[in-house]
């Protein structure tokens, strides 16, 4: 793995998370609010605006915890959904962030950023994998523990042999 990849991965291992965690409007509830736990809004903002990320300026950080400039956009967009939302927080507890106005656009663009960060990173875990052992989910017969062709017993038999696997590649869209 290159320096640049472990960098990357180093960083995306703790952005990925917390956009998850902001695009699932239950984890903040049940979280953030309770005191026993570790993470908070203020986790949350130290990981997208100052350690792993800033949100308000992520173009420096395309490459090093973003994977492409539409990354940088939504990232952009998050940022100033929690911007909004901290200026409808005038005690800036956690409770009142989730209860402002600009709260559900802050869900909302998390989630189109989390789609993104997810899609990026299993686009380039296949290329790693160099599209070859990431079978076509279609192609992958019942009964069988993958493409391999062997029963979920372990034996193999040729009645259920998975057909040839191509690489599986996503269609582009417009």
């Amino acid at each position: 793995m290159s320096e640049d990849a472990r960098l990357i991965a180093n960083h995306r291992v703790h952005v990925v998370p917390v956009v998850l965690a902001l695009a699932n409007p239950p984890w903040p509830r049940d979280v953030w609010l309770d005191p026993s736990a570790f993470e908070d809004l203020d986790h949350v903002c130290h990981t997208l605006f100052d350690d792993f990320c800033d949100a308000d300026e992520p173009e420096r950080y395309l490459g090093v915890s973003l994977r492409t400039a539409k990354e940088v956009v939504l990232m952009r967009q998050l940022g100033a959904a929690l911007n909004a939302a901290a200026a409808e927080a005038p005690n800036d507890t956690d409770a009142e962030h989730l209860r402002t106005s600009a709260w559900p656009e802050v869900v909302a663009i998390a989630g189109r950023l989390a789609q993104a960060m997810v899609e990026d990173d299993l686009r380039e875990l296949a290329a790693l994998l160099d599209h070859t052992a990431v079978p076509d989910p279609c192609q992958i017969v019942r009964g069988t523990t993958g493409n391999s062709g062997e029963p979920s017993g372990g034996e193999p038999s040729s009645k259920t042999a998975s057909p040839k696997v191509r690489p599986a590649i996503s269609p582009k869209r417009p």
